[in-house]
């Protein structure tokens, strides 16, 4: 167990990634906690000190949290949203190693988003049916730019998102609609709200 005046690192955030998507993909996380070398214990602790750091009254605020866990970013640009422009901030993660985990801020500072994307100047995947969409394949933005024009809907937890499009059609001429969920912006598993 860590004790709370260790300092928390990089390896400690991949836990704290891992253990939300653990919910919908236990086996995949269990394999990845295993390439860390770390124990469930591990993930557990490395999870409650980030809640309490991210609930502390005397904490820092969500950007220099970042900054001081895993260091200056690797990249920092500039992204328009409608009118507004925001700066991005990009570190490297391990675990997934063609993806950045990115932070978006406000001109106030204030951070908007934060979650996985793919590297810049990375190819995704190549998307075009269901069977594409397997867990940790792909983020919100190549989802959302494969099957448009996909629908985002309320996540069902903080660090989660959804989106609602129709898949192409099937062999057998169906066409059904789907939900795809993700955790940290990483593709966690579809739905069908249909059936």
């Amino acid at each position: 167990m860590a004790h709370t005046s260790t300092p928390f690192t990089p390896h400690d955030f991949q836990l704290v990634l891992l253990r939300r998507m653990a919910d919908h993909n236990p086996d995949l996380v269990e394999d990845a906690r295993r390439r860390l070398g770390t124990s469930v214990a591990d993930m557990r602790e490395a999870n409650r000190r980030w809640q309490a750091m991210t609930r502390s009254p005397r904490g820092r605020g969500a950007a220099s949290r970042y900054r001081q866990v895993l260091g200056p970013p690797e990249q920092t640009l500039t992204r328009k949203i409608g009118d507004l422009e925001c700066e991005a901030q990009l570190w490297p993660v391990p675990l997934w190693p063609d993806l950045r985990f990115e932070i978006l801020l406000a001109p106030t500072g204030a951070v908007w988003n934060e979650w996985l994307i793919r590297t810049p100047g990375t190819a995704g995947p190549t998307l075009t049916g269901l069977d594409d969409l397997t867990p940790w394949s792909a983020t919100v933005d190549e989802v959302a730019r494969a099957f448009p024009p996909a629908q985002p809907l309320e996540g069902t937890a903080p660090t989660r998102w959804r989106l609602l499009f129709t898949a192409p059609e099937t062999a057998d001429g169906q066409r059904r609609r789907c939900v795809a969920e993700f955790t940290w912006g990483l593709l966690q598993r579809l739905s069908f709200p249909d059936h």
